[in-house]
């Protein structure tokens, strides 16, 4: 590892020193000003050193409190924090695994005093200094951030609020104010799960007591820094502490934007030690949908603002903490009451409703995996949000699926990790078709046009993100394929499953679809550089940190891979492969044990390739091992070896073969409109289902030439701008590959209306060197690039200028 490291690199640092000290909840009260596009306010971190906490590995046979969480995402707006090992200060000898950040342009200050006045650091300069220095023996805590404006930070005064001396009568009396502040946030982080309700009162009532004291900071490009003069350790460095700071208009880490009738606001991905959380938002006519209660406005915040609040016992990876801020109308089901509607609990289920349904592994905190009622609740209540004008296509499509949908993924894992959920539809320019949260979920207006097929399948997906990635996450977020291979593999299973098709019909469809995904595979290797097709390219190293706890994302920063698919194809046949391998009721039931001994953590590829294997006959397990599995499918670029050796996707589909001969009657169609043969017999094309169009589409795409009247008449047939985005996107490849003028008003529709999608289509605009299509392209992107997603007009603005 280097010893300093230049963020403009591909690699993402993470510097924060995960192994020092931990974040055990966190408190953020913002408010949200629309006129300035600004979020201002404080997070309490209420933080537990090494020494108070027992550490563990994933794979070990001891619960696991998950010390080793990383920080993961770049982009936080919130200060993202920390995790623990060693509780040394730091050395004043940098050994081959520590480094230093300096940002491209800026002078590394190493060799001087740390210790920074406040005005200097706040003054707008970047600063870069190394707390192992000769000198400075004041613990450093370091927090990964981006893009934020801090403004003050303080130790917040725990031994003030009114009732916490329960938490100080083990303490001797001679203890000092600091260890008294340290020990209450000691006792109170380490409470029971019995006493939940308790715990999160006393973390409100303590967010809100006064500081005793600033506290010394410097910020640079990606990273915050904390200190306390005299703290020279991490058990002895204040464990509540207050930041003070606001967002940036033009920031990478908060995404504004308007669509419809409403406004969004977006906190993106930002990853912090598993733990718990609450938030407070004041805003004005918008309001928050992120459930919680309105509560009356209090003093300092602005006349007329409403005060809203949420709250999470489940100990989470802040990567998934997600609030969306705007203007929506709760869909309801046509001629439905609201007393017909699924609601949710105000509280988890009482301490007496919990039983041993199962052993869990994980940090203590109230499991639905241990009550009995949820273990049984197979359709958790929900809610649909969205612009007044999606009402009536949200009422047809989305409402009637969420229960099938939900129902399909209990059959298949058992208990949904979270108790409720609701789902907002984003606006036109949201950079994905979904993303899931806990208890929230984003879904792309894209997903609600042509039928259900296209919503099903992608509303599928991020169920069974409550799984993957949510109840169980990356430890390394280099193995990303953990979240997106399993949601990719599962999203068939749970649709075929809420469809209720026959077993012949479930097989056909998801033989269709690995046919699809064989095919976008192998586009994908052929397209990209060869390292950024390798799943685990740490290798070995993969969740190994430095002795404080920093770590690098491989390709972390590169904005060409948000777009990429390899680890949602890779992961999907990795899947696939075993599940064959094995045969389906072996491997789901697997899939089920696997859920219950690991939700609450963060793992890596081998605590799942272990266990399958451990879990298996062995006579279906021959040849394999956690080491070649590992080195065929994971680290590797290309198409993995035994993926080679199988038969190509699709060749005994009959459904393929179906699309197969669709083409053959197109192509000699074609042939006729160029020989400009009128008396030919007309041909007769059977009715497709949406992936076959697809597949349909992608065939066509292979040939050279196709006649504009040829185009139209496929138009007509399969009345293609009502499809699905799936379908359209294809139709738009096929329109600029064959320049079809007539249609090219759907193309900027699409790039418009469709922006999930669309940015794959500004390169074929721009690759055939047409004035007019290159015209078509740059249009769009003006209409669009201000609230364009920002990697997304990065890769726009590459292909276009």
């Amino acid at each position: 590892m280097d010893t300093k490291l230049n963020p403009a690199r591909d690699d993402l640092p993470l510097m924060a020193n995960t192994s020092h000290i931990l974040v055990k909840h966190y408190v953020l009260d913002l408010d949200v000003d629309f006129d300035n596009h600004i979020f201002e306010g404080t997070i309490v971190l209420f933080c537990e050193s090494v020494n108070k906490l027992k550490r563990w590995s994933s794979s070990s046979e001891e619960p696991c409190p998950v010390d080793s969480c990383r920080d993961l995402e770049f982009g936080s707006t919130t200060p993202c924090h920390a995790s623990v090992t060693s509780t040394r200060p730091f050395s004043s000898k940098v050994k081959y695994n520590e480094f230093t950040i300096c940002g491209e342009g800026e002078t590394d200050t190493s060799e001087k005093d740390g210790n920074l006045n406040n005005q200097e650091q706040t003054s707008g300069t970047k600063c870069c200094f190394d707390a192992r220095s000769p000198g400075s023996q004041d613990f450093l805590l370091v927090l990964d951030c981006c893009d934020l404006s801090v403004l003050k930070v303080e130790e917040v005064d725990v031994s003030a609020v009114l009732g916490i001396e329960r938490f100080t009568k083990s303490l001797q009396l001679t203890a000092g104010p600091e260890e008294l502040r340290n020990h209450i946030v000691h006792q109170l982080v380490t409470l029971s799960a019995d006493h939940w309700r308790e715990q999160l009162d006393y973390y409100a009532r303590c967010s809100q007591a006064p500081g005793c004291g600033e506290l010394l900071f410097a910020t640079d490009s990606l990273s915050l820094q904390i200190r306390k003069t005299g703290a020279q350790t991490a058990a002895g460095f204040p464990h509540a502490i207050r930041i003070w700071y606001r967002t940036t208009p033009q920031g990478g880490s908060v995404t504004w934007t308007s669509d419809q009738t409403g406004s969004l606001h977006r906190l993106p991905l930002l990853r912090l030690c598993l733990s718990s959380f609450a938030a407070r938002l004041a805003l004005g006519e918008p309001q928050l949908q992120q459930r919680g209660q309105p509560v009356q406005r209090q003093a300092g915040h602005a006349r007329g603002s409403l005060r809203w609040h949420y709250y999470v016992t489940i100990p989470m990876p802040a990567s998934t903490f997600t609030v969306a801020v705007g203007s929506w109308a709760e869909i309801k089901p046509e001629a439905c009451s609201s007393s017909d509607v699924a609601t949710e609990r105000a509280f988890p289920p009482a301490e007496a409703d919990f039983r041993d349904a199962c052993v869990c592994n994980h940090m203590e905190y109230p499991c639905r995996f241990q009550d009995v009622s949820a273990t049984t609740q197979d359709i958790i209540p929900h809610r649909v949000f969205a612009p007044v004008c999606f009402k009536d296509v949200c009422q047809k499509t989305l409402l009637p699926l969420i229960s099938p949908c939900l129902s399909a993924a209990h059959s298949i894992l058992g208990t949904h990790p979270f108790s409720r959920l609701d789902v907002v539809i984003v606006p036109a320019n949201f950079s994905s078709l979904g993303m899931a949260s806990p208890h929230l979920f984003f879904l792309s207006q894209s997903t609600l046009t042509g039928g259900s097929h296209l919503c099903g399948t992608r509303l599928c997906h991020e169920i069974a993100h409550s799984w993957f990635g949510l109840a169980i996450g990356a430890l390394d977020w280099t193995e990303e394929w953990l979240s997106e291979g399993f949601a990719t593999h599962l999203e068939d299973v749970f649709w075929t499953e809420a469809q209720q098709l026959s077993p012949l019909e479930a097989q056909e469809q998801c033989e269709l679809r690995a046919c699809l995904r064989w095919l976008r595979l192998q586009d994908e290797v052929h397209n990209s550089a060869e390292e950024v097709q390798v799943l685990r390219p740490n290798k070995e190293k993969t969740g190994l940190v430095t002795d404080s706890g920093a770590s690098l994302v491989k390709h972390g920063l590169n904005p060409e891979k948000t777009f990429m698919q390899v680890h949602y194809l890779k992961g999907y046949f990795l899947l696939q492969f075993l599940a064959k391998r094995f045969g389906d009721a072996t491997y789901f039931s697997f899939l089920r044990k696997f859920v219950q001994k690991f939700h609450g953590q963060l793992i890596l590829s081998q605590d799942f390739l272990q266990m399958l294997l451990e879990n298996i006959p062995e006579e279906k397990r021959l040849e394999l091992s956690v080491e070649n599995i590992l080195q065929d499918w994971l680290e590797s670029s290309g198409i993995p070896k035994p993926l080679q050796r199988e038969l190509q996707a699709g060749t005994e589909c009959r459904l393929a073969r179906q699309v197969d001969a669709e083409v053959a009657k197109w192509i000699r169609l074609n042939q006729k409109r160029r020989k400009r043969t009128r008396k030919a017999k007309e041909e007769l094309f059977e009715k497709l289902l949406p992936d076959q169009l697809v597949l349909l589409l992608e065939r066509l795409l292979e040939e050279k030439t196709l006649h504009p009247r040829t185009l139209q008449i496929l138009q007509q047939t399969y009345h293609l701008p009502k499809q699905d985005a799936e379908v359209r996107h294809r139709w738009c490849e096929l329109i600029i590959k064959h320049r079809f003028i007539a249609a090219y008003g759907q193309v900027e529709s699409f790039l418009l209306g469709d922006q999930a999608m669309g940015i794959y289509l500004y390169g074929e605009l721009m690759v055939g060197e047409d004035p007019r299509q290159q015209q078509l392209a740059r249009k769009c992107f003006e209409l669009t690039k201000e609230w364009m997603d920002r990697a997304s007009a990065q890769v726009v603005a590459e292909m276009l200028f």
